[in-house]
């Protein structure tokens, strides 16, 4: 009846451990490969001015963390391996053998912690074959069944501070970056997890460039320039939070230096020739001055005036040709016309 509810199956369980095997191989070179990378990052760290101390310890633990849950499988690997190799032993038993009971606990044990699919089925496949008991005394890890290096390696406590700092003195050595712990750890330190950061190692006006590296150099320079010594800053370290307090530079006064202007007595010297923009022209249209209109009153008394003459001429020429009736003179003279024509014009 047990087989027809997904009982104990040799013929499942096998191939799930094979394949158990092949993943943590897997996982394994994935996270060797990302640890190489952030040891990188590390050593950069370590290596800029000032180094970023706090940044790198972080970053050390999380190394660390990767560090041992690789050798958690590692271990766990070989279990699998044990495990598919003595399959038809495990079929064969009734209970679990006694050298073989550590090694059935740890994978069930470790079935809900490591991101393997395949460890959720063979948790049930063993818990099928040795009972719900057996399944939950290697869940509590009653009486210490289960292997403690694996137990310690996947344990969700941080790394201790003397872990974290070999780490970076490893890192140190191995790529000449040459650091040193700006805060040596104290003997009470040594087994606490690492304390959380303080900022210590944060470089003030690091963006306005406003530091206090930046007020040594211009210090310096303008010493140099002008031969006064200005008084450097130097940290001042405090034994609580081993942070530094900013010293700023005593004032001193920078002896003005006398100028002489030169006068050209001579027209021989050389003067220096300079370069002066002058604007192209530029045409400017000026609206010309509106003609003046002639005053109404006198249009009106010009026109009056033009209609007298011209009245005056047609009752002149109308007494001439009356008068030329009278007389019977059809043609009229040169002189006529002429005075016709200048009184018309008129």
């Amino acid at each position: 009846m047990s087989s027809l509810f997904g009982g104990y199956k040799a013929s499942k369980l096998k191939p799930q451990l094979k394949m158990a095997v092949t993943r943590f191989a897997i996982a394994s070179n994935k996270k060797s490969a990302l640890m190489k990378q952030q040891i990188r990052e590390i050593a950069k760290l370590l290596a800029e001015d000032p180094p970023k101390e706090e940044k790198a310890r972080i970053k050390a633990e999380a190394l660390i963390r990767d560090d041992n849950t690789v050798e958690a499988y590692e271990i766990l690997q070989l279990n699998c391996e044990l495990l598919s190799e003595r399959i038809n032993l495990i079929t064969q038993s009734k209970t679990c053998p006694a050298d073989m009971v550590s090694t059935v606990a740890t994978i069930i044990w470790a079935s809900t912690i490591v991101d393997i699919p395949e460890l959720i089925e063979v948790r049930k496949q063993f818990r099928y074959k040795f009972g719900q008991d057996f399944d939950q005394a290697a869940m509590e890890n009653v009486g210490g069944i289960v292997n403690d290096r694996v137990t310690s390696k996947l344990s969700v406590q941080p790394p201790s501070a003397y872990s974290v700092q070999t780490y970076l003195e490893k890192i140190s050595d191995e790529h000449e970056v040459g650091w040193k712990p700006t805060c040596p750890l104290k003997a009470e330190e040594i087994s606490q997890p690492m304390a959380a950061p303080s900022g210590y190692s944060v470089q003030e006006g690091a963006a306005s460039g406003l530091n206090k590296k930046n007020y040594n150099v211009v210090g310096a320079a303008a010493a140099a320039k002008n031969g006064v010594s200005v008084p450097q800053m130097s940290p001042i370290a405090l034994p609580v939070s081993g942070a530094y307090v900013q010293v700023l530079p005593t004032p001193v006064a920078v002896p003005a230096v006398a100028t002489t202007n030169r006068k050209v007595e001579d027209d021989d010297d050389e003067i220096e020739e300079v370069d002066i923009y002058v604007p192209e022209e530029v045409d400017i249209f000026v609206p010309a001055a509106p003609k003046s209109q002639p005053h109404s009153d006198n249009i009106n008394s010009n026109e009056m005036n033009n209609r007298g003459r011209a009245q005056n001429a047609g009752e002149n020429s109308k007494g001439n040709d009356d008068d030329e009736d009278k007389t019977g003179g059809g043609d009229d003279s040169y002189d006529d016309l002429a005075k016709r024509f200048a009184a018309l014009s008129r």
